[in-house]
């Protein structure tokens, strides 16, 4: 069973699923679902389409360069079965795929780094920029307190 890769998503097309176009050229894509065949006609890059592999990728979303990821190339080399080959491959696949998830918890946690603090300034602005719509005078020293000390905690870690 040979399981391909769509040309638009890069996910998996399962035998008798999606489509296959083939172009003068003999140039065969193969297409998960509808969707990934038509904005394939329609010219669009899959880099720049949000949904893809290769968007993720290209906006560094994804993990690029990992030793996992090419555990999943294809291999077209055919090889003589060996009960004991495919059982050492199938706990290999399980302990790759276990890697692979906490890597990518990891990446994940590296590249959220900083985003709650991103976010809190962010949402403080937009309530300076409308403080007029806070009515509770007490509030607005409180926030106007809240501003004051995340700058002086800003330029502290400047500073350091």
């Amino acid at each position: 069973m040979r399981l391909e890769k769509c040309y638009f998503c890069s996910s998996t097309c399962y035998p008798g699923h999606g489509t296959m176009f083939v172009r003068n050229d003999s140039k065969t894509f193969r297409f998960c679902r509808s969707k990934c065949h038509k904005n394939f006609k329609m010219k669009r890059n899959p880099r720049k389409v949000r949904w893809t592999k290769a968007f993720r990728k290209a906006a560094g979303k994804e993990m690029t360069i990992d030793s996992t990821l090419e555990f999943e190339k294809r291999r077209n080399v055919p090889v003589r079965y060996d009960r004991e080959l495919m059982a050492t491959t199938l706990k290999a696949m399980k302990r790759v795929q276990e890697i692979k998830a906490r890597r990518e918890r990891v990446f994940y946690k590296k590249r959220m780094i900083g985003k709650k603090d991103r976010e809190r300034a962010q949402n403080l602005k937009l309530v300076q920029r409308n403080i007029e719509l806070v009515e509770a005078p007490a509030v607005r020293q409180r926030l106007q307190e809240v501003a004051k000390a995340s700058t002086e905690k800003r330029t502290d870690m400047e500073l350091a």
